[in-house]
């Protein structure tokens, strides 16, 4: 399993908005190596990378459960949070949701962060 170091910005959202418009316009064109991911804060980003969500992650990557059902089990957190958490960390590709037979099996994408934030506009 090939672990990513994943690039995340963070950029207030009316400046997110500003740029997303810029590129659709043309008139900005992303880097190769810019972040794809951008959270609003870094309080925001704090709450998808808390450290329950950091411990979730290492039982997934130490235990390698083949269920939501294993998992809830082995991490002690109700199947509604799990659930939720896992979608929430699947959208920011921190970890891919697999179907197996009737099994939802997660898998760890990215254990390595790298975070760029400024105070000035990117576009």
């Amino acid at each position: 399993m090939k672990l990513e170091t994943l690039r995340v910005g963070i950029m207030p959202l009316k400046q997110y908005k500003k740029r997303t418009i810029a590129i659709a316009k043309g008139e900005y064109i992303p880097k190769k190596d810019e972040p794809k991911i951008w959270f609003e804060s870094l309080k925001s980003m704090a709450q998808i990378l808390s450290n329950e969500n950091q411990e979730l992650l290492r039982i997934i990557l130490l235990n390698n459960p083949q269920s939501l059902r294993e998992l809830e089990e082995l991490s002690g957190r109700a199947k509604s949070n799990l659930s939720r958490t896992l979608k929430t960390l699947q959208r920011y590709r921190i970890v891919d949701l697999n179907k197996v037979k009737n099994n939802i099996v997660p898998e760890v994408k990215a254990t390595y962060f790298k975070v760029e934030f400024g105070l000035q506009s990117v576009t």
